[in-house]
């Protein structure tokens, strides 16, 4: 076998890509801006930094499953203490950085913005006993929800929904609480595992379960009520987009669907606008449903296509 020539620095020319690459980015800071005494050091959340606080939070949250292999029922309490002491620190060093980055450009007053960001995280601890109730719902839900599924254990530990679901529980709440990127980050985490794309700023109800769950995707404004099931490759998105006067995207609007209770949605539909699905309805797999349909109903792509014959 020939030897493999190794390179040399010298080959790279790094020395003239540094420079550029050091320009390149004086350019950006200096046309974007900065403020609030940042400069030097990090300015943005952490998406690795956040990957753990996630895993040590589903730790605490579930310590007999999610947790580390070799505890024991009578160190739980402890570990969750130490878990969460060591998760909330974490989080609020994230959440002060967002909260600087956001403040970078206004009138920046650093002990007022790190005092908000104890504040929020102060409550999102607090709000974790009510997290784990609502995910308890979800995880039932999954598992009388499958007939595939031997446990509740098995569901923690293994399905993709589930974990997607536990990730948008604690994203939601921070996307509520005035950190979208931190929410966003948690989300997108969640994402790259599962392949279910929740956006933070959903409203999701309890009992929710998604089955399988890859290419699910689930808008920013969309409004899920309680005990709805949905499958892979289901879109909850929006049918079009208003741009203001100077052709940029509005933001904020409601724009994604609403699902009402009881609503089991099946894989490949795709749902679109600010429609309403009522109450107990069924929508057949790989329907394509941008307007309303009233409670109890029961779609599917051949009595669809008949509905909308018959108006024609």
């Amino acid at each position: 076998m020939n030897d493999i020539p190794q390179a040399r620095k010298g080959h790279w020319q790094l020395q003239s890509i540094v420079g550029q690459l050091h320009e390149a980015r004086s350019d950006w800071r200096r046309q974007n801006g900065r403020s609030c005494g940042m400069q030097g050091g990090r300015e943005l959340p952490s998406r690795e930094a956040m990957a753990q606080v996630l895993e040590q939070l589903c730790g605490a949250l579930f310590p007999m499953r999610l947790g580390p292999v070799d505890l024991r029922e009578e160190s739980e309490d402890f570990y969750v203490g130490h878990t969460l002491d060591a998760a909330l620190n974490e989080l609020l060093t994230q959440a002060r950085l967002e909260l600087r980055y956001a403040a970078r450009n206004g009138d920046c007053d650093l002990p007022a913005v790190d005092a908000k960001a104890l504040e929020l995280i102060q409550g999102f601890a607090a709000a974790l006993p009510g997290l784990r109730r609502l995910l308890d719902t979800d995880v039932l839900a999954a598992y009388h929800g499958d007939p595939a599924a031997r446990s509740v254990d098995e569901v923690l530990l293994c399905y993709p929904g589930v974990l997607a679901v536990i990730h948008h529980r604690l994203a939601h709440h921070l996307y509520l609480a005035g950190l979208p990127l931190l929410a966003r980050i948690s989300s997108e985490l969640a994402h790259s595992a599962t392949g279910i794309d929740i956006h933070p700023g959903a409203r999701i109800g309890p009992s929710f379960f998604i089955d399988h769950g890859t290419g699910v995707v689930i808008g920013e404004t969309a409004v899920i009520g309680e005990r709805v099931r949905i499958y892979q490759q289901v879109t909850l998105g929006a049918k079009r987009f208003p741009a203001d006067e100077s052709g940029q995207l509005q933001k904020g609007h409601p724009r994604h669907p609403i699902v009402e209770d009881d609503v089991v949605i099946y894989a490949g539909a795709t749902i679109l606008g600010r429609i309403t699905i009522g109450k107990g309805s069924t929508i057949g797999g790989n329907v394509w449903l941008t307007r309303t349909v009233p409670a109890g109903s029961n779609l599917t792509q051949a009595n669809l296509v008949q509905h909308d014959s018959g108006q024609k």
